[in-house]
C-alpha cells in the first residue's frame, strides 16, 4: 500500500503548477472565510500542500499555522513565502495525529481539500473541536463523492493499494454535516458551486 506523505511528494511540484480548477469558487471561499477573520486572530490550516491559501490568508489573521503531511509541499509553500515576504505563517510537516496543539487555543482552523483524505474524519473533527476557542471557527472545502459516485468506496482502495492515488473516504454533504453538528459545531455557513462540487462549510464551535 502506498505510503501517503510519500504519494504527496511525489505530486509536489506537479500540484504547485495546476491553475486553480474554478477561480472564481475559489476567490469566493477566500472572502467568506475573511468575513470571519481579525486581526488578533490564531489560525491554523491542516493540510496546507503549497502554501498558497495561507499565504493568500496571512495579511487578515495576526499568525497562521499551516502543516501537511508532505516535506515536498512545505518546502514549496516555505519558498513561496520567503518570496512574498510573509512573515506571520509558519510551515510545518505535520499530520493532524501529531500535532500539538493546546485546547481552546486558536480562533479559526481550516481543513481544505482535507476531510476526505483522513482515514477519520470524526476522530479530526472532535480534534478541531478541542482546538478552538469558545465561538471559533473550522473551515472546511470537502469532496463528498457519496452524493455522486458512491461507488468509488469501491474502486478507490484499488486505486491506493497500486500507489496510483492517495487514500480517499466517500461519505455524503449531509454525513459531513452531521458529523460537525454531533461533535458541537454550529453551520454557520454552507455552499457549494454546482453538483459533485466540493462542499464549504464553516461551522462554529457553540458558545
Amino acid at each position: 500500500m502506498t505510503d501517503t506523505s510519500a504519494f504527496w511528494d511525489k505530486v509536489a511540484d506537479r500540484y504547485s503548477k495546476k491553475p486553480v480548477a474554478d477561480e472564481a469558487a475559489y476567490q469566493k471561499k477566500l472572502r467568506v472565510t475573511r468575513e470571519y477573520f481579525r486581526p488578533d486572530m490564531q489560525v491554523l490550516e491542516i493540510g496546507c500542500g503549497t502554501g498558497s491559501t495561507a499565504i493568500a490568508h496571512a495579511p487578515f489573521v495576526k499568525h497562521l499555522r499551516a502543516t501537511d503531511i508532505s516535506s515536498k509541499m512545505i518546502e514549496i509553500a516555505k519558498e513561496k513565502a520567503a518570496t512574498g515576504e510573509i512573515d506571520n505563517v509558519t510551515f510545518e510537516v505535520c499530520s493532524i495525529d501529531d500535532l500539538n496543539v493546546a485546547d481552546q487555543s486558536l480562533d479559526a482552523v481550516l481543513a481544505l481539500s482535507v476531510l476526505h483524505l483522513l482515514q477519520d474524519r470524526e476522530e479530526a473533527i472532535a480534534k478541531v473541536h478541542k482546538m478552538l476557542t469558545k465561538g471559533g471557527v473550522f473551515v472546511t472545502s470537502t469532496v463528498c463523492l457519496g452524493d455522486t459516485m458512491k461507488f468509488f468506496k469501491f474502486i478507490g482502495p484499488i486505486g491506493t493499494f497500486l500507489g496510483l492515488m492517495p487514500l480517499v473516504r466517500v461519505f455524503t454533504v449531509q454525513e459531513l454535516v452531521d458529523s460537525l453538528i454531533e461533535a458541537g459545531f454550529s453551520i454557520e455557513y454552507q455552499w457549494q458551486p454546482g453538483r459533485g462540487k466540493a462542499a464549504f462549510i464553516v461551522a462554529k464551535k457553540a458558545i
